[in-house]
């Protein structure tokens, strides 16, 4: 996962510089870096959407076989 870094302390002061107060600042840095951790990569996603590719072929071809034998059964019963 790609982490940010950030100097802290310098993004809160530009933040009261530009009209927040010191806690509004620091809580909104605290918040940032907090959701830091949460954040996913590029690669986090391929790799997630590579995974849920392969579960859906699975199911894909699992439903075509189930209907193939079905219709073959169907075929040697009624047919």
């Amino acid at each position: 996962m790609t982490t940010y870094t950030i100097d802290t302390a310098a993004a809160i002061k530009r933040m009261a510089q530009a009209g927040l107060s010191q806690e509004q600042a620091e809580a909104i840095v605290e918040t940032f870096a907090q959701s830091n951790d949460a954040l996913a990569s590029k690669a986090d996603l391929q790799t997630a959407i590579d995974r849920l590719e392969a579960r859906l072929t699975v199911r894909i071809v699992t439903a075509q076989v189930a209907t193939a034998t079905l219709l073959f059964v169907l075929l040697k019963l009624f047919g």
